[in-house]
């Protein structure tokens, strides 16, 4: 048994967790169960660098270009043709950002891998199944065994806030830039996900590709002093290369492609909610056993308010993984680079043929709207109170029980493709949804 003193503390804790899931508040990470700064990645980066040490991988070094970023997008198997191209000045290399030398980015399903030319270091980003996003720079000089440091405090005073959903994570931004790369923050600005209207994105950013009639912030730079949110957007539209823009040879490729841009803007935000939902649930399971143990209660007792947490988190998560919010398309979308060709190749496909991978790019994103980061290590390593609500509530909705208001642009045909295709491709299923809805 804790002492007096001790149970009031945990009251205290207790009291400060329970003022409702909705409340904003600073997340413990570098405390347990967390333990965010102290705590060994096992994340792509690491595990890459293990077998750098081990001499298992041997990192190429171009002396003359990149350095070592194809050498490392290989070993990550991250296809080049995710390559897009920012433009505004918001990468603590600023200085080497530029209109004329925009940075690289290029991302698999787990990282997400920065290149400035002329740049003293790759900035990585990748994804810890229990960390969340963890970051790292690799030194561009060349050397025998490369080293990628791992980075904390410089990268979270951007990289965890109310934009990343509070925890270390990630986010995509769209920016008013002047014509040296600077935000003209006094014009505002938005941090861009799968919700966001086309007309609010890409502001910093080229963009390569086909929409039709809709118009973005992209390939155009301000003009008016007094007025920079006038973009002449026309002159940004339906670009099939960047060649009166930008000299694109020093990069992997010549595109900035509109497809991978779009997947990117999902990918992030799910990965925020992931992490967020991996987070509430232990913060929530950790103060219920101190509690427990303090009252006398038995071990393993759920306590309402992180039955609370849960709820909330998952509830969050499903409505983002199934694209409650998604912003419609007015025309179709298509890209230049072929990456949507190689995304789609990568993903788990059912007897018909069916991938969750799949594009649609006429009225959305996906044909079958349903995250592919369902899939992903993440999601795996969430805690077991947390899936089984994630599963409660996507199958309620995709059996048809749950035809709320947020879900009603899944049709009954939607509902039952995801079913099917999550049936015979993700393992691990409980047992109820084995057999189809009567």
């Amino acid at each position: 048994m804790l002492s007096d003193a001790s149970k009031v503390r945990w009251i205290v804790a207790l009291a400060l967790l329970a003022v409702g899931p909705n409340a904003r508040a600073e997340l413990p990470i570098d405390q347990e169960p967390i333990n965010y700064r102290t705590s060994t990645a096992t994340d792509p980066i690491a595990r890459l660098q293990a077998k750098i040490d081990r001499g298992e991988v041997t990192l190429k070094h171009d002396e003359e270009r990149q350095g070592y970023l194809k050498s490392v997008l290989e070993a990550l198997q991250v296809a080049p043709e995710s390559q897009t191209l920012v433009f505004s000045k918001t990468s603590f290399q600023h200085g080497r950002i530029a209109p004329k030398t925009p940075r690289a980015l290029y991302f698999g399903d787990d990282v997400y891998v920065g290149w400035i030319r002329g740049g003293d270091v790759l900035e990585i980003a990748a994804v810890d199944p229990q960390l969340g996003a963890t970051f790292y720079l690799l030194d561009q000089q060349k050397t025998e065994k490369p080293q990628f440091l791992r980075q904390t405090d410089t990268c979270l005073q951007c990289h965890m806030s109310g934009k990343t959903k509070d925890v270390p994570g990630f986010m995509l931004r769209s920016v008013y830039t002047d014509r040296i790369g600077y935000p003209v923050y006094s014009a505002g600005g938005f941090v861009t996900d799968q919700s966001s209207p086309l007309k609010e994105r890409w502001g910093g950013w080229y963009v390569t590709g086909k929409h039709g009639g809709q118009r973005h912030m992209g390939n155009v730079l301000v003009t008016s002093q007094t007025h920079p949110e006038r973009l002449d957007s026309e002159a940004g539209a339906n670009r099939a290369d960047l060649k009166s823009l930008v000299d694109t040879w020093p990069y992997l490729t010549g595109h900035s492609d509109i497809v991978a841009l779009m997947v990117s803007e999902h990918q992030v935000q799910m990965h925020n909610l992931i992490t967020s939902a991996n987070y509430q649930t232990r913060i929530g399971r950790h103060y219920d056993a101190g509690m427990n143990q303090a009252f006398g209660e038995p071990a393993g007792r759920v306590t309402d308010s992180t039955k609370s947490r849960i709820k909330d988190a998952a509830e969050k998560l499903v409505a983002y993984m199934l694209f409650s919010d998604e912003a419609r398309l007015t025309d179709p979308v298509e890209g230049t680079s072929g990456f949507a060709a190689k995304f789609a190749a990568n993903g788990p496909r059912d007897r018909r043929g069916r991938s969750l991978r799949d594009f649609d790019l006429k009225t959305r994103l996906f044909k079958y709207p349903c995250s592919y980061l369902i899939d992903s290590e993440s999601f795996e390593a969430l805690p077991a109170l947390m899936k089984q609500e994630v599963y409660r509530r996507l199958h309620d909705v995709l059996t048809g029980r749950d035809h709320r208001p947020e879900f009603a642009h899944l049709s009954a045909v939607d509902r039952r493709n995801i079913l099917e295709i999550l049936r015979e491709t993700k393992p691990g299923l409980p047992d109820d949804w084995k057999n189809p809805p009567r």
